[in-house]
C-alpha cells in the first residue's frame, strides 16, 4: 500500500508541483485548497489527485478535513505544510488584520495540521513532516514584517517538534525556497526581477520542480537520519 501524503495549498504553484511530484513517486496524495474551487476542480480532473477544501487557519476545519482524508485514504504518513499567503505593506501602515491573516495562515496552520496527524504518526512510529518556509524568513524583506515573522517562526517550530518525534521515526524538516517561477514571482515587473536574478549566484530563479524534488528527498522512508534541518533551495542567494 502506498504512503498517504497531504499537501496544503496543494493545487497551485509550488503546492501543485509538490503534489504531482509525490503522486509520480507513488504516494497517494490529498491536495488541500482554500477557496478557488474552479482551479481545484481543474487540477483534480487533470492530475487525478483529489482536492479537499478547508481553511488551514481554522483548527476545527483542519481536524475535520484530516478526518475525511484518513477515512478515504488511510492514515497520513507525510504532511507538507505549504499553504501560505502574503499581505504586504510597510510596518507603519500594517493593520492587525493583515498581521493576523498571515500569521494564522502561514504559521498557526502548522500547529493546526500537525496536531491532527501527530498522534497517528506516534502510534505507527512513522511520519514525515515537511514545512515550507522562505528565503524571506531567513533574510527578512522590506514590506513583509508579517510574512518574514511567520516564515521565520517555522524554523523554531520545526526544530522543537523534530526533537519530540525523533525517537519515534517522525522527522520534521523545513525547506526554505528562494525566488521560484510561481504566479507571484511572474507578476514581478521585469526590471525588478532582473535585479533579483543578478543577486542569485546560480544565475536564475528556481523552478517549482527544484522544490518538489527536495520534498521527495525528505519524505522518503530512508531519510530518517535527517530531522530538524533547514534545506535552503535558493541558488546561493542566501546562505544560512
Amino acid at each position: 500500500m502506498s504512503r498517504v501524503a497531504i499537501v496544503t495549498g496543494g493545487t497551485r504553484g509550488l503546492g501543485e508541483a509538490i503534489s504531482l511530484g509525490l503522486k509520480n513517486a507513488g504516494y497517494t496524495v490529498a491536495a488541500n485548497y482554500a477557496g478557488n474551487e474552479e482551479r481545484a476542480r481543474e487540477f483534480t480532473e487533470r492530475t487525478g489527485i483529489k482536492s479537499y477544501k478547508f481553511d488551514v487557519a481554522d483548527f476545527d476545519a483542519c481536524q475535520a478535513g484530516i478526518a475525511q482524508i484518513v477515512g478515504e485514504m488511510g492514515p497520513v504518513d507525510v504532511l507538507v505544510n505549504n499553504a501560505g499567503i502574503t499581505r504586504d505593506g510597510t510596518f507603519h501602515r500594517m493593520t492587525p488584520e493583515k498581521w493576523n491573516a498571515v500569521i494564522d495562515t502561514d504559521l498557526t496552520s502548522l500547529f493546526n495540521m500537525c496536531r491532527g496527524v501527530i498522534e497517528s504518526m506516534r502510534e505507527r512510529k512513522f511520519g514525515r513532516i515537511i514545512n515550507i518556509s522562505s528565503i524571506n524568513g531567513q533574510a527578512g524583506q522590506f514590506g513583509q514584517v508579517n510574512y518574514s515573522a511567520a516564515k521565520s517562526g517555522i524554523f523554531g517550530f520545526t526544530k522543537a517538534l523534530a526533537q519530540e518525534g525523533a525517537a519515534l521515526n517522525i522527522t520534521v524538516n523545513t525547506i526554505a525556497p528562494g525566488y521560484c517561477d510561481t504566479e507571484m514571482v511572474q507578476a514581478v515587473p521585469p526590471d525588478v526581477l532582473e535585479k533579483i536574478i543578478a543577486k542569485i549566484p546560480r544565475g536564475r530563479i528556481g523552478s517549482t520542480n527544484d522544490i518538489s524534488r527536495s520534498v521527495l528527498f525528505l519524505a522518503a522512508d530512508d531519510a530518517d537520519f535527517i530531522t530538524g534541518s533547514v534545506v535552503s533551495v535558493n541558488g546561493g542567494q542566501h546562505m544560512y
